[in-house]
């Protein structure tokens, strides 16, 4: 495939998660123009204007503050507008409010802009991914939920703690929702292509069990625990983000678990949800037929059912 040249990004909403995204790409080079558009123009500006004063210490890149109209060139908009998650709130208690925000965000880019891929951020994005693909009206390799992205870095980050081993030679997936029903795919976890019951067996040096069920409690969790003690997340999900930003931009086909319309694949039809996936320049290139174990299966299905008995209320 022909590299797709990405030289602008916009991003809907700068509140925490925006603004920080923003941030992340400003330092990371890989862009030449980054536009911010909020409800709140002022504060768009602001955050425009605080990050252009660091400008002498990076590569060049070009930020301000727009409007809708400024999608118009853009080749990636992020959306991470959207009603915040509260305190004891959980992703899909959220839904409605997103909704119907949305269907504002997204008739606004579209009137300028149908040709750019769509990166849905704002909870619960498995949900807004779906919504977004009927509304914009793209196809389906276009519109990508950020997933569980994050939820597969904190897997490999607490993964890698207990073992001692660098997080980045632990390889292991969540997939399904990015929320309360996602599914720890510990038959495809490894370390240093040792798979994990393996790697266990050998280490012996706790229960295994009671480490896998910490562990995946610790993942699911992790958002909750965060927001009680500094009211949201950011960092790591922008990060998480302008990994996502730099397989598309480079043209990486990396695998990643972002959230896509699914169509047929694990037997799940009309839904988004995080599966691994090739992103490249156009999107996603391939959705990852991964050999789940019957429980996993079990569970992703599980997940799709809740997630399209949430759909199903919707207007869209």
């Amino acid at each position: 495939m022909k590299n797709k040249s990405i030289n602008k990004i916009a991003i809907v909403g700068t509140g925490f998660v925006g603004s920080t995204t923003a941030y992340t790409l400003m330092l990371s080079g890989l862009i030449s123009e980054l536009v911010l558009i909020d409800i709140n123009a002022r504060k768009a500006e602001g955050e425009a204007m605080d990050m252009n004063h660091g400008m002498p210490f990076v590569r060049p890149v070009k930020i301000y503050g727009g409007d809708y109209s400024d999608c118009k060139d853009a080749d990636i908009v992020v959306i991470t507008g959207g009603a915040n998650q509260k305190p004891g709130e959980t992703r899909i208690d959220l839904v409605n409010k997103n909704t119907a925000i949305f269907k504002d965000v997204i008739g606004n880019i579209i009137k300028y802009n149908t040709e750019c891929i769509l990166l849905v951020v704002t909870n619960p994005v498995d949900i807004l991914t779906y919504v977004t693909y009927k509304l914009s009206g793209f196809p389906k390799n276009r519109v990508i939920g950020s997933g569980t992205v994050l939820d597969s870095a904190r897997f490999k980050y607490m993964i890698g703690e207990h073992m001692g081993i660098d997080p980045r030679n632990v390889h292991a997936y969540i997939i399904g929702e990015h929320g309360d029903t996602e599914v720890p795919t510990w038959s495809l976890a490894s370390i240093a292509g040792v798979p994990m019951d393996a790697y266990c067996k050998d280490c012996n040096s706790c229960d295994s069990d009671s480490f896998k069920e910490t562990t995946y409690d610790n993942v699911k969790n992790a958002a909750y625990e965060i927001i009680d003690r500094k009211g949201a997340t950011y960092y790591a999900v922008a990060l998480a983000v302008r990994r996502i930003v730099e397989a598309i931009v480079r043209n990486e086909n990396s695998i990643l678990t972002v959230s896509s319309l699914l169509e047929g694949e694990y037997g799940l039809d009309d839904i988004c949800l995080s599966i691994p996936s090739q992103v490249n320049s156009e999107g996603i290139a391939r959705i990852i037929n991964v050999p789940l174990s019957t429980e996993e299966n079990e569970l992703l299905q599980k997940s799709a059912k809740s997630l399209k008995e949430v759909i199903s209320g919707l207007n869209i």
